[in-house]
């Protein structure tokens, strides 16, 4: 392992994309301390430390962005506007004809995706922005106990439009440059840029997570939360890396004097072929009631309508146990209806049946399409499950030890960590590879 290592350090090239990486990735982290314009840093360093932190839609954005959203820098916002623009240019392949058409040019058409993303990462940018600066102001973001305390923290003079306006400007400009930063990761960098810097949001907030437990249990727990968190993080490996290979034989073929065909391949079909979109998808949709109740809180004195008391019993805290079920429940019917759009059974047989290609035991045609529904269907199962269960690892911290926020070895998180390091792994192995070097991978 060692010397594969030392192996990727004397290959000049691999030894340019690590180092080039690494420093967009600094840059990364700095802009996450910047405040933006009208931000007193040391006010929001006061509400940190006598508020828990953002909870809710908020935490996840907090979480993405490595803290930088409670610190409302420059990168406030950070990855969050563009992987949202990502999952709705996708969903609407379904909905409008013409980006599905697009998706299928090729190279040139998903270039076009990609611009339109672009596009709606900037407007999510500025609505988002807008949202953050109002809630902040509000003195929300930092939890109920920060209402007080925390409401002229934007602009501790007063409000004014042009203050308002400038930092929209500086947090959309900053999703912008995080967005450029990401491209250029992929594109002179090792592995996938925008989650590279996913990742390293999460990883930045795992040493003063646990260093905050150590600090308000002890070290017996601490021991005890990195022993969990190796066997989740194993749990994790092993169904990431799981996959159900259905078995497909291509016919021989003569074109002019040459054979094509004749070989056997497979199609890996996934136990978690969602990812973790599933959870950002429940964690939204359950923001929504807590979003809803705070804009219908009653005047000082009153007390509140019936509804907006049970929404706030029961949906906005994640120790409650109605909140984890239909967590678990959304997780599950979101990961059904994610597989459903992305791997599309009939188009798979058709691209078989077009290129003389067979399952085993299996008419091509519709046969095929209802066979690959069926797996389909049975693998993303245990895969939804497994997603419900891993989110619900820090609802059950919070229940148990009261450790939400300071627990990092579940939920999105985890599932990141995990994925993007491995893909990482694989892109570094096959350069090695290339070189006619052994890998990292054995």
């Amino acid at each position: 392992m060692f010397s594969a290592v030392a192996r990727i350090f004397r290959t000049p090239d691999l030894r340019r994309k690590i180092a080039f990486t690494l420093g967009i990735v600094a840059l990364f982290r700095l802009g996450s301390f910047i405040p933006a314009p009208f931000v007193d840093f040391g006010n929001v360093q006061a509400c940190l430390r006598a508020n828990s932190g953002a909870s809710g839609l908020y935490e996840l954005v907090n979480l993405f962005s490595g803290g930088a959203l409670l610190q409302l820098s420059v990168f406030a916002l950070g990855i969050m506007p563009y992987i949202t623009a990502s999952i709705i240019v996708q969903l609407l392949r379904v909905v409008i004809p013409h980006f599905d058409t697009l998706y299928k040019e090729g190279q040139s058409g998903q270039g076009k995706l990609t611009q339109y993303t672009r596009y709606l990462t900037i407007a999510l940018g500025v609505l988002q922005s807008t949202t953050l600066i109002t809630v902040a102001r509000s003195g929300s973001l930092f939890g109920q106990s920060g209402v007080a305390e925390c409401q002229q923290l934007i602009v501790p003079g007063g409000d004014v439009w042009y203050g308002t306006l400038l930092m929209v400007i500086t947090m959309t400009a900053g999703t912008g440059l995080i967005m450029w930063m990401g491209e250029l990761i992929t594109e002179r960098g090792i592995g996938n840029g925008m989650s590279l810097l996913i990742f390293t949001s999460i990883a930045a907030t795992f040493p003063g997570a646990l260093v905050t437990i150590a600090q308000s249990r002890n070290i017996e727990t601490l021991i005890m939360v990195l022993i969990v968190g190796v066997v989740i993080m194993m749990a994790v490996v092993f169904v990431e890396q799981s996959q159900r290979r259905v078995p497909v034989q291509y016919a021989k073929r003569m074109v002019g004097r040459r054979t094509y065909g004749g070989n056997s391949t497979y199609i890996p079909i996934k136990v978690n072929m969602a990812g973790v979109v599933p959870v950002i998808f429940a964690s939204s949709l359950l923001y929504l009631p807590a979003l809803v109740s705070q804009f219908n809180q009653p005047p000082a004195g009153e007390a509140p309508a019936p509804w907006v008391s049970w929404i706030n019993d029961n949906l906005s805290t994640g120790d409650n146990p109605l909140y984890m079920a239909v967590y678990f429940l959304l997780i599950v019917g979101f990961t059904y209806f994610y597989v459903a759009i992305t791997f599309n059974p009939e188009e798979v047989a058709d691209n078989m049946k077009k290129y003389g290609g067979f399952i085993p035991g299996i008419r091509a045609g519709r046969p095929t399409a209802e066979y690959l529904d069926y797996v389909l269907t049975r693998v993303t199962l245990p895969g939804s499950l497994y997603l419900g269960l891993i989110a619900l690892i820090p609802l059950i911290a919070l229940s148990t030890v009261g450790a939400n926020q300071n627990f990092p070895f579940g939920g999105a998180s985890i599932l990141i960590i995990v994925g993007v390091g491995l893909e990482t792994v694989k892109q570094i192995d096959s350069q090695l590879q290339q070189r006619h070097y052994e890998g990292l991978l054995r």
